[in-house]
Formats: structure tokens, sequence, C-alpha cells
């Protein structure tokens, strides 16, 4: 890995939190490799867990009005403009946006501004790329193609975190010819901070991570809560996760119905959830679409047998039957099933969470995606 020492790199996110939670161990190896690593996102300065964590990486945080979803062309204009003069102030040698608004308009920022190597990760494709293009999502997903478009082609790099996100930008013209394509496996998940916990007594407890958005399959996992209650009333299904202003996003009248009949346990938005992935036994993600789901990668991580959907990103993190089922996204009888599967056969869930934990430590450490990133970069 070349000696990078002196040269500024600039990592670009929406979500403050998310630059040490999922690009903790990337910035860590920037630093290591000699960068003189910088990160920027929406209200860092609000965050004093987040800048706390930066400042031990040896990270320069910076603030942006970056709005995580939404089309205002007056914010997005403003977003744009204060990158350019972020950019221009830093002069960072290469930078890295993730997530659909960094993307689009940090490569274009960058761009405007002359940063000399720019690279996009895409982490999943979200409301605008999942579920039927009608109405104000296909709106929404024609001007996303177009904005993906005119950003990635000026970029130098592009990383995706599965191959069928790749294969659908190919399809849809939307990867510049020339420019290099990585597939790496999701964020990794940091082995240090995620660790194996041993499985409770029963009663048997499912768990879901989410945003509260129908595209996520809470639907899905409720239905099949009340399902399964019906004939076993002491199994338990939680829930963490916080509201989300999308379009798609569950109302607070459909999960207080969930939380009434005692169909689903909510715990609401949480900012550390080992204690809840150590208190479940099987943990469930019947997502429609992802990038690679980090929060199946910590159950993993933890020592969990895992229930996903046969989705894009999904599906790379099971091998069926060993660490895990898969099921068909948007149906609630297959995800009864499997979780009928786990109540009947309760050996599988100790199986299933050997084989899980032995798979994340070969394929999905966060230092070996980090290590996978870099050589790219500096290729």
């Amino acid at each position: 890995m070349a000696d990078m020492k002196g040269a500024r790199f600039l990592l670009v996110g929406a979500f403050a939190r998310s630059l040490v939670l999922f690009r903790g161990p990337l910035l860590e190896s920037l630093v290591a490799s000699g960068w003189e690593v910088h990160a920027a996102a929406n209200a860092l300065e609000e965050d004093s867990e987040t800048l706390a964590g930066l400042s031990a990486l040896e990270v320069t945080p910076h603030t942006l009005p970056i709005e995580r979803t939404g089309m205002n062309v007056a914010a997005d204009l403003k977003t744009l403009r204060a990158m350019v003069r972020l950019f221009r102030r830093i002069r960072p040698q290469a930078m890295l946006a993730y997530t659909i608004k960094p993307v689009v308009w940090g490569l274009i920022a960058g761009w405007m501004a002359g940063v000399p190597r720019r690279y996009a990760l895409i982490t999943g494709l979200g409301y605008a790329f999942t579920g039927e293009a009608t109405g104000k999502r296909g709106v929404i997903r024609a001007i996303a193609r177009s904005l993906y478009r005119v950003a990635l082609s000026r970029s130098h790099g592009i990383f995706f975190q599965n191959p069928d996100d790749a294969a659908l930008f190919a399809e849809l013209d939307l990867l510049p010819a020339g420019v290099p394509v990585t597939i790496v496996d999701g964020s990794g998940v940091d082995l240090r901070h995620y660790q194996p916990q041993p499985l409770r007594q029963q009663p048997l407890r499912f768990l879901l991570i989410a945003r509260l958005l129908g595209d996520k399959g809470i639907r899905e996992y409720a239905a099949a809560a009340a399902m399964i209650r019906e004939r076993h009333p002491d199994v338990e299904f939680h829930l963490v996760g916080g509201t989300d202003p999308n379009p798609n996003g569950i109302s607070l009248d459909e999960l207080s119905a969930w939380q009434n009949d005692g169909t689903i346990i909510y715990h609401g938005e949480q900012s550390d959830v080992r204690p809840f992935l150590a208190d479940c036994h099987v943990y469930v993600l019947p997502s429609y679409r992802e990038g690679t789901p980090r929060t199946v990668l910590e159950a993993m991580a933890t020592g969990r047998a895992i229930i996903t959907t046969d989705a894009p990103g999904c599906r790379e993190t099971v091998n069926p039957g060993v660490n895990g089922l898969l099921i068909p996204p948007r149906e609630t009888e297959p995800l009864v099933s499997a979780m009928q599967s786990f109540i009947d056969n309760p050996a599988q869930v100790k199986t299933m969470a050997d084989a899980a934990l032995s798979l994340v430590r070969d394929r999905y450490a966060a230092e070996k995606v980090a290590a996978r990133m870099l050589s790219a970069i500096d290729a």
C-alpha cells in the first residue's frame, strides 16, 4: 500500500453518526496508511459522541448541510455550494462519498472544486429504486437516475456492496465507460465492537432492527408475528428503529396498533443495539433490497441465526440451511414458516448461530473490507 503521508483524504456522508459507526474501520485504515483524513456530514457539530470518536481516530470533522431525504431544489443547491466551498478550503487529494445525496452532490462538487480523485460508495438503492416505479416513486426514480448518471461520470472509481446493484446500474446505463467498479462485502463489521454473546434462556425471541420503512419488510414481520403468536403466545417479537420521513415510512398509528395488541415489543431508536442482539435468538430482516445489511452482519458477529430475504444484498449474507434461512421478499407465509422452523427445531438456533459467526469472521471483518477499498483507491 502506498505511503500517503501528508496527502489529504475527505469522506462525505449524510448521517453524522454513520461516520464512526459504519466507516470507523475505513477511517482508521486511512489514517494508518498516512493520509491526513477529514470527514464531513450533516449537523456533525451537534453529535458530541461522533466528534469524540473522530477525534480518537485523529480525523478532522466538518459540518455540511445535507438533507438525507426529500427533493428540495433550494436545499440541494445550498448543499452543493457548501460542498464546493469546503472542498476548495480543504483541497483533498482524494474523496469518497456514500449514500445518494453525498454521492450525487459530492462528486459534482468535487469535480467543480478540482479534487483530483473522486470515489463513490453505493451502499444501497433505497426508496428511489425499490418497489414499483409508479406515482411519486417513479418521478423520484427518474430524477435519481439522471443525477447518478451525471455524478458518476465525474468519478474515478465506484464501489458497490453487492453484485446485483452493480448489474442494475450497468443495465440502466449509469456506469461511465472506463471507470473501475469494485464489489466489496458491505461495510464490514467491527469484530472488536460486536462480539459473540451466549444465547439466553427461552422464550424464543425474534428481533428486527431497521428504520421504520415498509421496504424493510416491517409490515410482513408484524403480520408474521401476529400469526405465530396465535399458536405460540410466549414467543416474542422485538423491533428496534426510529421513524423515518420517507414516503414509505410506517405510521405511528400502525406501530401503536402492533404494540397495543402485543404483537410487537418496540424499543424505539437505540444508539447501541448490542444489548438487543444479545437478548434475541434469531435475527430477522425481511427487506426488499439492501446494499449489504449491516444489522445482519452485526447479528452474525453476535452469534445469531438469520432469517432474511432472497433479495439483492440480503441473499449474500446467508448460506441457506447453514447460518440461516432465505425467504421471498414481500411475502408473509414463507416468513411464518421460517420462524416456525426455529420453534419446532430449537437446536438449529445454536448450530446456525455458530455458522453465522464463522462466516462473518471469514468474509465480513471490517478491516478486510477496508483493505480492499484502500487497495482500489491506491491503485
